[in-house]
């Protein structure tokens, strides 16, 4: 549901990882490099990134770096559309790999409630979730502001259009309809066509092929699955149909990919 540990803890970093927690990494002296999907950042002395849940990542060269690594589930932070929309404010924690290395301007109130947290799940004290979800509350605005008063522009995310990402992601072997998504949510195809347009100017179906390739391109990179394989985990019958989509939407074969793939 949640956990913390410094990076001397965190030796299963080193080596490529999904887990379907969302993941905050906080450096706070030295430096690393993290490989996140298919992109790597250098992050250095008060510096964070975010990890959504679901995408590969591991550190290089950990032991030059000390710092936090926080990990909580969708369940455990997402209690009402006011917690999803935090999580995902400002491109935070986003599905569209939009991964950054932010400078905080404010470190130590960050590093002050990352090390409550860790006491908070050492000790268990009376009502210690609510506490720590309170303190992750915390850090999240502490970053936001930082990414305002540098001029960011504010992002501020609706959270029926995040739990239609949040599903897609948890039905990829159903291959669902976008209006099957939408009856499951408890709206309508309309609505989300209306609310994909606005967050990404892309169609809801649109969205949907986006995260789709994006898992594709994890199961080829991560679990070295043959395309058969991929295909199948991603609920298309036919690898050859699953093979032509994917080449439609990257202008690259499944197999010219994972021949690209560098070893991980």
């Amino acid at each position: 549901m949640i956990s913390i540990k410094t990076f001397d803890q965190a030796a299963d970093l080193q080596n490529p990882r999904r887990v379907l927690k969302y993941v905050l990494v906080f450096c706070t002296s030295g430096s690393t490099t993290i490989s996140v999907d298919e992109n790597e950042f250098i992050l250095t002395q008060n510096s964070v990134i975010t990890i959504t849940s679901g995408q590969i990542h591991y550190f290089k060269d950990i032991q030059n770096a000390t710092g936090f690594v926080l990990e909580f589930t969708y369940n455990f932070f997402c209690k009402d559309d006011t917690d999803m929309e935090l999580i995902f404010h400002n491109g935070l924690f986003c599905h569209f790999a939009m991964n950054e290395m932010i400078l905080v301007d404010n470190s130590q109130i960050i590093i002050k409630q990352l090390k409550e947290i860790s006491k908070e799940l050492t000790e268990t004290p009376y009502q210690y979730l609510i506490s720590i979800h309170s303190r992750i509350e915390l850090i999240l605005i502490e970053i936001n502001r930082t990414k305002i008063n540098r001029g960011d522009e504010i992002y501020k995310p609706d959270a029926l259009f995040l739990h239609f990402l949040e599903t897609v992601l948890k039905n990829f072997e159903k291959n669902l309809s976008v209006n099957e998504i939408a009856a499951l949510i408890g709206t309508t195809e309309a609505k989300l066509n209306e609310l994909s347009k606005l967050h990404t100017n892309k169609t809801a179906q649109n969205v949907v092929f986006g995260l789709i390739i994006s898992e594709a391109k994890r199961l080829f990179n991560y679990e070295k699955l043959s395309v058969k394989e991929v295909a199948y985990a991603l609920g298309f019958n036919d690898p050859f149909y699953f093979s032509n989509f994917f080449k439609k939407h990257t202008n690259i074969s499944p197999k010219s990919y994972k021949e690209k793939v560098p070893h991980l």
